[in-house]
């Protein structure tokens, strides 16, 4: 059985992944960065995207995300390996997407894996790869 701390630091380290799904989807750029160590590497390259530093890719993300009309993460089944002040973490994401013009929602799916580590602001994420398995492409809507 988890001992008190080991529950805690799971559940911080839960929330810090709820934040990064509610900064994308609300558009909270500020609470995105908070998410991520200074030194942060994040790679969306699974879905052609770039690959980069934390600032880089929040500014990508920022271009990129403002441009849909609605988008939603469910992020869940995390596995979490503590190891003192560091933490490899696994967790199926499910994003659905509405892009302007496109007549259905766009669906995807896949992993976030990432290594968190504790600092003095709390659990952040050191590095995110975005493993990408499958994506539901919507269809044009057709001229009037």
């Amino acid at each position: 059985m988890a001992d008190a701390g080991t529950v805690a630091d799971e559940l911080a380290i839960q929330r810090v992944i709820a934040d990064y799904a509610w900064g994308c989807d609300s558009g909270d750029w500020a609470l995105l960065k908070s998410v991520f160590t200074e030194d942060a590497t994040l790679d969306y390259s699974s879905t052609d995207g770039p690959a980069g530093s934390r600032d880089e890719i929040v500014a990508w993300l920022e271009a990129s995300l403002s441009q849909l009309d609605m988008i939603q993460h469910v992020v869940t089944n995390h596995q979490i390996d503590l190891d003192g002040d560091r933490a490899s973490v696994r967790a199926m994401f499910y994003c659905s997407v509405k892009v302007p013009g496109m007549e259905q929602m766009m669906i995807t799916g896949g992993y976030y894996d990432e290594q968190f580590v504790r600092t003095s602001d709390g659990w952040k994420i050191q590095s995110l790869y975005e493993d990408n398995r499958w994506m539901n492409m919507p269809v044009p809507v057709p001229p009037s």
